[in-house]
């Protein structure tokens, strides 16, 4: 996966996205959003909705993210989380994210995307162009990401960006949970 890093880091280009980290900032207005249904015109931090969100954006797991991130101030940054922007429009429309630091050379990764541009292969995309890029980090060899079986959308974007399903357990809901890995190639650490 070919893609285009910013100096400061900040910025992952892909062919349609790019993948910006979250900053205090962006977590204020969504924690700010978080009561509200995420109409246009919803309230931010700011008193007024940011313009560059997507209708539809925050989701719920974006707020969840978000409140991560406002306990865990030192998740924001290069390798930690980051907002999924259309690059057509210019709209936040998801986040996605690594889990910092590496534990035993793994980083957990997450992602979503709002439901008004969902089916497009954003998540694909993003996911794939996030995997590659953490896995030129130093000490890092292995991306890793859980989904419940349940959700095939989900599923499927693990598999087209590439990674291998090597576990399936039982949950504690008793659904089955796969578990899927991108292990660091030579290509990944030419980027």
């Amino acid at each position: 996966m070919r893609f285009a890093l910013s100096n400061d880091l900040t910025e992952l280009t892909t062919e349609r996205l790019v993948l910006r980290t979250w900053t205090a900032e962006a977590v204020a207005a969504v924690l700010a959003d978080a009561g509200n249904d995420a109409e246009a015109g919803s309230a931010s931090a700011s008193g007024r909705r940011p313009a560059d969100w997507a209708a539809d954006f925050p989701s719920g797991g974006d707020r969840v993210i978000a409140g991560l991130l406002d306990g865990n101030p030192d998740w924001l940054g290069a390798y930690g989380h980051r907002l999924i922007v259309e690059r057509d429009s210019g709209l936040v429309v998801g986040s996605t994210g690594l889990f910092w630091p590496p534990n035993e050379g793994a980083l957990e990764l997450g992602y979503g995307v709002v439901a008004s541009r969902q089916g497009r292969g954003y998540a694909t995309e993003a996911t794939r162009a996030l995997a590659a890029f953490a896995l030129t980090a130093p000490g890092v060899r292995t991306v890793l990401a859980g989904v419940e079986l349940s959700n095939p959308a989900s599923v499927r974007v693990l598999e087209k960006a590439g990674f291998e399903r090597y576990e399936t357990t039982r949950g504690e809901d008793g659904g089955e949970l796969a578990r899927y890995r991108m292990t660091a190639t030579p290509e990944h650490r030419q980027q």
